[in-house]
Formats: C-alpha cells, sequence, structure tokens
C-alpha cells in the first residue's frame, strides 16, 4: 500500500514539472479545495493587484505592548488576552482613545505611492472594539471615544477618491469584551480570565453582535472588494452560513478562507510566512513589517526594505498577493519606519511594477541568482527576470529556457542586452554596475510556446546529488526568529537557525533506486545538536557534535535512505526541540551506497 502511494504522489509531482509554461508547485496544506468557478471574474483584480496594505489599528494602540509597567510578550493587539486584563479595566483605554492625528487622505497616499493596489483594515478585532459607528452596540469609536469620528467612513471616501480597493478585516468569533465571544482555548474548556463576565451562548454572541455589525459594515461603506474574516475559534457551520448570507450586500466581494475551517474561501491567507513553492489555488500572504501587526513602542525588528521588496517578489513570483501590515499608533499616525519603507518601495514600483503588476507565477523551479514572474500573450511570453545577485563577470546564466528569445533589456533603463546560447539554455550578456541593488529587472520577449526545461536537481553519472542552501525550502513559523539564506550561489548557506520549529526541505529528481548515504556541510558550535531526517515515512535522528564554530565547515555523515521508486521526491531536515543546537548549513549531498553499486554490477 506504501508503495502505491509513493508511486502516486511521484506521478503527480513529475507531472507539475513536466507541464510547459507552469510554475513548480508543491501543496502546502493537507486539503484544498478547487475555487468556486463563479468567483473567477471577481477574483481578476485581486490576481492583477499583487500588492496591498494590512491596517490593525484600535484601542491595543494606547498600550502599545506594555500593561502596568510591564512589557507584555507576544503582538500587542493580543495584549488583552495575554495580560489578562479584565473587561472593565481594558474599556478604559476607549476613553483615551483619541487619534486626532489621523488622516484617511494621508494613509491611502501612502499606500498608492507605495504601489499597493487595495487597503485591509480592521473594523474589529478580538478585542470587541469597533473602528466604525456601529448602531449595534456603543462599544464602538464614534460613541465611546473622545474621538467622535468614523475612521471607516473617511477611508472609504479617500479609497474611492483614488482609485484603492477596499477590505474590512472582522474578528466573528473571537471578541473578548463580549460574553458570549470565543476566545482562545474555549475550545478545550477553559473559562475566560474575567471573572466577573457572566457568559452566554456564543450563538447569541453572532446573532446580536456579530450579524448585525457585518450588515452595517457591508452596507454604509460603498463597494467592499474583500471580507477578511479571522480565526475562525469555535464557529459552526449554521453561524457561517448565516454571516456568509450577508455577502450578498456585496455582489463583487471576495472573502478569504478564515470564515470556517471547513471553508477554503476565495483565497487562502499564509501569515507571516511565505510557501516554498506557492500554492495551486488563489493565496496572499499577510505580514508585518517588524513583529506585531498592532502599533508595539518598543518594537524595533524592522525588515529592510531589501528584504520587503525581494518577499514582494519572491510572493509575485509564485502567484501569490502581497499584504503588508501597518499599525497606526493611537494618534492616528503609521509609524515613520513603516513610511520609509513604503517609499522607498514605491520608488522602485514607479520603474519596476509591470513586473509585479498582472504577473504569473515563475516557470522555472529555481533560480540561483533571483526570480522570475511572467505574462503570456498571444504571439509568446514576457519574463521578468528578477535579480537580486548581479553577476561579477557580466553574464547571466538562464538555465532551462529553451524558448527562442527576441529580445532583451533592462527595464530600467530601456538597454537593450545580448542573449547568447548556453550550455544548459541562454546566457545574457549585462553590464557591469547593476541599475538598482536590491532587484534588478531584465525583459526578455520569447517567442511562441513557452519551454522550459526543469533545473531540478539530478543524479549525476557519478551518483551524486547536490542539494546546496540556495536550492533549499525554508519553512520558517509565522512567529519568532527566522532563519535565513545569505547568498544565492554556491557559497551561500542557512543561518540564524535558532528556532527548533524551522525544517528545511529540498526537492530533487533520482532516476534510479536504491540506498543512498546523506553528507551535510555544515558548521556548529561545540554543542552536539539533534534533527530528524525525514523522507516519505522514513525518519532517522542524526546527532552532530559541534565543529570549531560556525564559520569552520565540516563534512558531517547523516545516515541513509532508501528510494523505491524514480522520480521527484523532497527530503526534510526536522530539528528535535530539546535537542537542537543552532548551526549554519550550506549544502546536503546524496550519494549512492556501495551496497547499491553491488548490486547494480
Amino acid at each position: 500500500m506504501k508503495k502505491v502511494i509513493l508511486l502516486l504522489t511521484c506521478i503527480f509531482v513529475m507531472g507539475i514539472f513536466s507541464c510547459k509554461n507552469k510554475h513548480a508547485e508543491v501543496k502546502d496544506q493537507d486539503t484544498v479545495d478547487k475555487q468556486k468557478p463563479e468567483s473567477a471574474d471577481k477574483m481578476q483584480w485581486w490576481r492583477e493587484a499583487r500588492f496591498g496594505m494590512f491596517i490593525h489599528w484600535g484601542l491595543y494602540a494606547i498600550p502599545a505592548g506594555e500593561w502596568k509597567s510591564e512589557k507584555i510578550p507576544g503582538i500587542s493587539e493580543w495584549i488583552m488576552l495575554r495580560a489578562k486584563i479584565p473587561v472593565s479595566e481594558y474599556e478604559v483605554f476607549a476613553g483615551k482613545f483619541n487619534p486626532e492625528k489621523f488622516n484617511a487622505e494621508e494613509w491611502v497616499k501612502i499606500a498608492k505611492d507605495a504601489g499597493m493596489k487595495y487597503i485591509v483594515i480592521t473594523s474589529k478585532h478580538h478585542d470587541g472594539f469597533a473602528m466604525f459607528h456601529s448602531k449595534t452596540n456603543p462599544y464602538n469609536i464614534v460613541d465611546a471615544t473622545p474621538f467622535d469620528r468614523d475612521p471607516l467612513k473617511e477611508l472609504a471616501e479617500a479609497c474611492k477618491k483614488h482609485g484603492i480597493k477596499l477590505g474590512f478585516y472582522h474578528s466573528q468569533a473571537q471578541d473578548w469584551h463580549h460574553p458570549g465571544g470565543a476566545y482562545r482555548s474555549i475550545e478545550q474548556g477553559i473559562p475566560h480570565w474575567d471573572k466577573d463576565m457572566k457568559r452566554i451562548s456564543m450563538e447569541q454572541y453572532i446573532d446580536e453582535k456579530v450579524y448585525p455589525q457585518v450588515k452595517e459594515i457591508l452596507s454604509n461603506y460603498g463597494d467592499i472588494a474583500i471580507m477578511w474574516w479571522d480565526t475562525p475559534v469555535a464557529m459552526t457551520e449554521a453561524m457561517a452560513e448565516k454571516l456568509h448570507s450577508l455577502l450578498k450586500l456585496q455582489p463583487d466581494i471576495i472573502e478569504n478562507n478564515r470564515l470556517y475551517r471547513p471553508w477554503k474561501g476565495d483565497f487562502s491567507t499564509p501569515e507571516q510566512h511565505i510557501p516554498p513553492t506557492g500554492l495551486d489555488y488563489d493565496w496572499e500572504t499577510c505580514m508585518t513589517m517588524n513583529t506585531s501587526w498592532g502599533y508595539k513602542h518598543y518594537d524595533d525588528n524592522w525588515k529592510s526594505t531589501e528584504t520587503l521588496l525581494r518577499y514582494l517578489t519572491d510572493i509575485a513570483s509564485k502567484g501569490g498577493n502581497f499584504l503588508l501590515n501597518v499599525g497606526p499608533t493611537a494618534k492616528g499616525l503609521i509609524p515613520e519606519p513603516s513610511i520609509e519603507r513604503l517609499k522607498e518601495i514605491g520608488k522602485w514600483m514607479k520603474v519596476n511594477g509591470e513586473s509585479i503588476y498582472n504577473t504569473t507565477a515563475s516557470p522555472f523551479f529555481k533560480l540561483p541568482w533571483g526570480r522570475c514572474t511572467k505574462k503570456v500573450h498571444k504571439d509568446g511570453t514576457t519574463l521578468y527576470l528578477h535579480v537580486f545577485q548581479w553577476p561579477d563577470n557580466g553574464k547571466l546564466e538562464v538555465d532551462g529556457l529553451e524558448s527562442k528569445v527576441k529580445s532583451a533589456k533592462l527595464l530600467a533603463t530601456g538597454q537593450k542586452l545580448k542573449v547568447i546560447p548556453g550550455t544548459d539554455g541562454v546566457i545574457i550578456n549585462v553590464p557591469e554596475q547593476a541599475p538598482d541593488a536590491m532587484n534588478s529587472v531584465i525583459v526578455l520577449e520569447v517567442k511562441g510556446e513557452l519551454e522550459v526545461k526543469s533545473n531540478i536537481p539530478k543524479l549525476t553519472p557519478e551518483g551524486v546529488v547536490l542539494l546546496p542552501s540556495f536550492l533549499a525550502d525554508i519553512h520558517n513559523p509565522g512567529y519568532g526568529t527566522h532563519a535565513l539564506l545569505k547568498g544565492l550561489d554556491e557559497n551561500s548557506y542557512i543561518t540564524n537557525w535558532t528556532d527548533a520549529r524551522t525544517r528545511i526541505k529540498w526537492m530533487f529528481n533520482i532516476d534510479q533506486t536504491g540506498t543512498f548515504e546523506i553528507e551535510a556541510l555544515l558548521a556548529c558550535k561545540k554543542d552536539t545538536s539533534h534533527f530528524i531526517i525525514i523522507f516519505g515515512d522514513q525518519k532517522t535522528e542524526a546527532a552532530i557534535v559541534g565543529t570549531e564554530g560556525l564559520d569552520k565547515y565540516e563534512t558531517v555523515k547523516l545516515g541513509q535512505i532508501i528510494i523505491n521508486q524514480p522520480g521527484n521526491h523532497v527530503l526534510t531536515i526536522s530539528p528535535v526541540r530539546d535537542l537542537w543546537k543552532p548551526i549554519n548549513l550550506k549544502s546536503l549531498k546524496l550519494k549512492v551506497a556501495e551496497t547499491t553499486i553491488k548490486d547494480n554490477l
């Protein structure tokens, strides 16, 4: 039975890589529902947009990550739960909330100048406070604060003026303020931390607060493009059906996959990470610029503009959208570090935006120097090569491209470039200086049908498969310290691998069966580190004795795997959590074992 399953898996994966003009994809979730046919036309603008702004704003901007002089760990918008703040004490923030510097016009212009095409803002987060004028419940920004204005109304008007699509985030299940609202651990029977709260049914909460408030935001703010539900804790299908019925108020609205757990919605929402090879249905990575979604006054862990821009490119190259978050202050200001990064991204987008907007996924498995996006035309295909690491020798190798290239140019300057045949594809002669240090774009016009040969690592005649770090997929957790890839060539390595939840995967092709030995080129401190090698249903634990330091690389034997079927395969390294010590990893190598060689003689 296991052999049958493995064979079917191989056939499926090989089918993906044999397709022309299709990005190599691996399903990132256990189950995938196909897109609803009626959603196709409604999704078109969203697929073209690629880039949007997420805004997390609410009462939590006042404590800004601190409660009673104590810095509360975790994301700031969860401070009510994490600090176990009683409802009556949290309500005091409403009387202090006066975002007098809020300017909807400025917010929308910041998004538009960054090249963003849509905005999604919190209408109500888990703390239960409505950021709009709700006639359903007085716990809202107009009735409960000195501000006495409806920011969502002003934002809707500014978005309409500047041609930006508007969406509303709404926490439909969790509501820590309402006696019937869900909260984390409610499904495990853990009581609410506020002992004075007299609980009622969640059905009553849905009926008396959620349903009428969702109806308000879908009725009173003009055209709403996106309904962004969140955390379907304790939701039932009946509750979800009731709320979903309200979407008829906005015939063209699309929704994410967080209303009710079994439902996939119109698009999936990977949070704080990018699916390594994309997904085979519509998806959108939502991500913070620092660590927290809401404003946290001491969170200075900002991602660089280069990192964010390359994330945007990486996401587009895999067929996804990027919803990048800002967390405004209690005064209504977007933090300056966020503005600085958005301005720099916008400057790049003004020159190179056509390589992001309305593009589809890369036809290449991996590119060692960057990423690729594409647009298919009637007579051919436009490939946008996003070069993160400019070649020192003036020659950019595009392995696997077998189509005829009509022309090549730098997108930023229009300078024409010469393309010559290479050993495994084409070579583009490029100037010595990169047009942009973060991401230089080369435009290739390809004639006729696009043909790309997969550059997935394969077994050499010498019986070796080399798996370099730049071809690995790094699966970081949503929150915590992230492992990073340094470099994009044979000298690259994975570093900052301190979180034991981080996994590293490689996909490769083996055209013969047998036993294969695994070696790693790695460096670590003198402490012993343990991880598990996972290949199908095979698991092998390896103990790595420390080298002379994180810059002293040694070849270490990790064990063996048995490959029973030829084809494409995935190998994973996963730390043993309690026995993990950080390592730097350059590559893995699979070698045909001596026993296999003898068996084949």
